[in-house]
């Protein structure tokens, strides 16, 4: 699977991609996850400005995935990845954070993190394979606070999450 920087023209694919990959949460009773709306294309629009979202592309260049993260705390934080359900189990989402570390490493970043659902196995589970590793709450950074924060007020709390990293 070949991953390269997002074009502005795909940034409305983007939100199918996850409309698409939040459907699997209503099979473990998290419908509200399923309903979420993707981020606005004016705000997928301010990764693709800063160099920090990508997608995996098919043969025929079509997105099928992507990722998109931020600076926070002096590392680069996955603040979304999807991949739509035909592509699942094909590791497309773990050649995206693999993507993502080399582009950290070579700004300089000490490590991803990330915030996720601890008991979804396709969340904290799966991040644990590819490499991250729960934060204690002494090892989690003002910036990061403030996405748990946001996250709290947007109701993700009503299930366990996890701050994760993966140091490079």
């Amino acid at each position: 699977m070949r991953i390269r920087p997002v074009n502005v023209e795909e940034l409305p694919l983007l939100q199918g991609i996850e409309r698409a990959a939040g459907q699997c949460f209503r099979d473990i009773g998290m419908p509200e996850i399923a309903e979420d709306e993707p981020l606005p294309v004016g705000e997928l629009a301010r990764y693709l400005r800063d160099g920090t979202a990508w997608v995996a592309v098919d043969p025929a260049d079509a997105p099928v995935a992507y990722l998109i993260a931020e600076h926070v705390d002096g590392n680069l934080h996955v603040e979304q990845v999807s991949v739509h359900p035909d592509q699942a189990r094909r590791a497309v989402g773990r050649g995206l954070l693999d993507h993502l570390a080399g582009h950290a490493a070579a700004c300089g970043a000490p490590a991803l993190t990330l915030t996720t659902f601890a008991d979804v196995p396709w969340n904290a589970p799966y991040y644990a394979r590819c490499g991250f590793h729960p934060l204690d709450d002494s090892e989690i950074g003002p910036g990061l606070r403030e996405i748990r924060r946001q996250e709290a007020a947007h109701g993700l709390d009503r299930w366990p999450r996890v701050c994760m990293r993966r140091d490079l």
